[in-house]
């Protein structure tokens, strides 16, 4: 699994969130576009791999924090069981910054989705029923 399925299940599935939301500004004239990994009521969240890729994370989110008027949050997703070079330097630039970090195992987001269907149930027409 990638980022993206990744990032789908963090923000749909734990935080009720919306994945891949897309945002204008206005620069040199022109239109641009953001795409923000995950979206909830109040925060914007960037979700990246404990990669290279995500060194530009901090950036990414401050951008979209602005646009957005959200608070930011970076989460990696941790693919090696340790608190590596990129977790290090995005962690402390986070920390730098004020931005809320976070480091999630990919192991704890499969079973999260794995088990969902134990979640998605209303607990309290399962008691009316007796079921």
């Amino acid at each position: 699994m990638g980022e993206l399925g990744y990032a789908a299940i963090l923000c749909i599935l734990m935080l009720g969130g919306e994945t891949e939301v897309t945002h204008a500004y206005s620069a040199a004239y022109d239109v641009h576009r953001i795409r923000t990994d995950c979206e909830t009521s109040d925060q914007v969240i960037e979700v990246g791999m404990d990669k290279r890729s995500s060194l530009d994370s901090l950036q990414q989110v401050l951008f979209a924090a602005e646009i957005t008027q959200k608070s930011p949050k970076i989460v990696m997703i941790d693919t090696d069981g340790r608190f590596g070079p990129y977790e290090t330097r995005v962690s402390t630039a986070a920390r730098r910054a004020g931005v809320d970090f976070e480091i999630i195992p990919k192991d704890a987001l499969i079973r999260w989705q794995m088990t969902s269907w134990l979640r998605s149930y209303d607990a309290a027409s399962v008691a009316l029923s007796g079921s």
